[in-house]
């Protein structure tokens, strides 16, 4: 009998030590449920989470409806009767938090219907280029990189979701195993014993079954979104897949366009330049090279524009049309560029002045003479030389004049050398006295002319004959001509010669000091200068200073 107690005993004490052990394995299991849960919270709760924050902004938009319409409620009731003091104080209170309930309310009004619209709907990208030329082909480029990190974007935000709704899952899953142990009436007092002396993550049944409600709710609002989101995703990368496909087939198309236009340009190029060389192979005349290479380089530029232009644009008569509008504003912003690009047409088809003419301006007073080194699209580019214009007038030489191509239609143009013409006439006038012998004075001044001019004088005669081709030339005399003239203090020798238009000046100078050699060794020549005649007691007195005495 007293074995049997003593098993009894022993009994009981074994099943005691048993039960404790096993309630402390519990109570471990307990713990680590728990550890798991807060990890899973500071994963959902991290203010990083953008989803979970917005979700959390959801609810508490919700309670914040909820709260607003039960303060309305209290305040409507409250109103409709007589109060005391109490009941004010608590009226004013509960009118203070409805405002900031509205105000707060107002904040959270993004989050009310689609919380999640922003991370599951794609930007508002830019429409998707058209590659009709070059140039497009890096805004083609550009418009890929963006759709391309736009995809990035929403392929990120989806591992998110899918990343919270995995924890979530897992959360439910500890909660459900956490309240088995709650809902055991053995365990419920002996944890809450320890719940209030040790760390517990609920301290009663309740607590779970609000946390797996909360969660729960959580879990359904993400698994929607996810829902959407997945047929989002699905049209977005269909769109981003055919719309890059659709620009990768048009940057290929233009680069074997452009690669066909540049060889045809390049052709064009190589072309110019070996007609070039046989422009200058072929002739000899300077002038006839630089205007063949003009015209070349024109014709070129011109068919390079036309190319690009018929290559890459889609409606010429749009074209036509938008430069039909702008040309009647240009025309008059424009004008004197207008009439400048019209003075060189005229200029290059007409002929009146090329280059390596030499030519005389005349505006607004002053007179500029000189050699053509250019005509371009808009002015002519003149290099001013030493001429007697310059001599008599400027007092300056040297200087580089540029002429608007406009100036042909409103200025005096003069043109020394056209039409393969390069001799002007020039003269050169001396007075004598009336006492001295003027026919042997005319004499002089034509042998000097003739011996000087004489080349001139045949090239010109020559030039003349081939001009009649083109002019209707009248008088076509080109020996030297002397004219002798009666002026008020004596007689005016004039005698006028063909000289080179570029050196016209260095021939006046020889046939002037040929001319005065000569008279200087005749001693019935005496050349005079203005003079004046003075009365004396009715004689006529002469003033000695008014003749240049002979030269003996």
């Amino acid at each position: 009998m007293k074995f049997f107690i003593k098993f009894l005993a022993f009994s009981f004490i074994f099943l005691g030590l048993l039960k404790a052990e096993v309630f402390s394995n519990d109570l471990k299991q307990i713990k680590l449920l728990d550890e798991k849960i807060s990890k899973i919270n500071l994963f959902l709760n991290n203010p990083n989470n953008v989803w979970m924050k917005k979700y959390s902004n959801y609810v508490a938009y919700k309670q914040i409806i909820y709260s607003l319409n039960k303060t309305q409620n209290e305040i409507t009731q409250l109103e409709n009767r007589h109060l005391n003091i109490e009941e004010q104080n608590h009226l004013s209170n509960l009118q203070r938090n409805l405002n900031t309930l509205k105000r707060q309310r107002e904040l959270l009004s993004p989050y009310k219907d689609a919380p999640f619209s922003e991370l599951i709907q794609p930007h508002d990208l830019k429409d998707i280029p058209s590659v009709t030329n070059p140039i497009l082909i890096i805004q083609a480029f550009s418009y890929i990189k963006l759709i391309n990190q736009e995809q990035e974007r929403l392929e990120r935000n989806f591992a998110d979701l899918e990343n919270n709704l995995k924890q979530l899952k897992d959360k439910d899953t500890l909660l459900k195993e956490l309240l088995i142990f709650y809902t055991n009436a053995e365990y419920t007092q002996k944890i809450s014993q320890i719940c209030t002396k040790d760390y517990c993550l609920f301290n009663k049944e309740a607590d779970i079954r609000l946390a797996i409600k909360e969660n729960i709710l959580a879990l359904e609002e993400l698994q929607s979104a996810k829902n959407i989101f997945n047929t989002t995703l699905e049209i977005f990368t269909k769109n981003r897949d055919e719309n890059i496909s659709n620009l990768k087939e048009q940057i290929k198309n233009q680069i074997i366009k452009g690669a066909y236009i540049g060889f045809s340009i390049l052709f064009l190029f190589v072309f110019a330049l070996f007609v070039k060389i046989g422009v200058k192979k072929y002739i000899h005349d300077n002038e006839r090279i630089y205007t063949t290479n003009k015209i070349i380089n024109f014709l070129n530029i011109t068919l390079v524009i036309l190319i690009l232009l018929f290559a890459y644009l889609d409606n010429v008569t749009y074209l036509v049309t938008v430069l039909g509008f702008a040309s009647a504003g240009l025309a008059i912003a424009m004008k004197d560029w207008f009439m400048s690009l019209l003075g060189w047409i005229v200029i290059v088809v007409g002929g009146a002045v090329h280059v390596g003419d030499r030519i005389k301006v005349i505006k607004e007073g002053a007179t500029y003479l000189g050699d053509v080194l250019d005509i371009s699209i808009l002015r002519i580019t003149m290099y001013e030389d030493i001429t007697l214009t310059s001599y008599m007038e400027n007092r300056r030489a040297g200087r580089i004049v540029f002429i608007p191509n406009n100036f042909i239609f409103t200025t005096m143009f003069s043109n020394y050398s056209h039409g393969g013409l390069k001799t002007v006439w020039d003269g050169i006038d001396f007075t004598i006295t009336f006492q001295s012998d003027h026919a042997k004075a005319c004499h002089i001044a034509r042998e000097c002319a003739k011996k000087y001019a004489k080349g001139y004088t045949e090239s010109t005669k020559k030039q003349f004959n081939k001009m009649r081709d083109k002019f209707s030339l009248k008088n076509t005399n080109v020996e030297p001509r002397v004219f002798s003239l009666l002026e008020p203090n004596g007689i005016r020798i004039s005698v006028w010669y063909l000289t080179n238009a570029y050196a016209t000046l260095a021939l006046r100078s020889s046939i002037s000091a040929e001319i005065i050699d000569a008279i200087l060794k005749e001693p019935n020549i005496t050349i005079a200068y203005p003079s004046t005649t003075v009365y004396s007691g009715g004689d006529i007195l002469p003033k000695t200073d008014g003749i240049i005495p002979p030269i003996s």
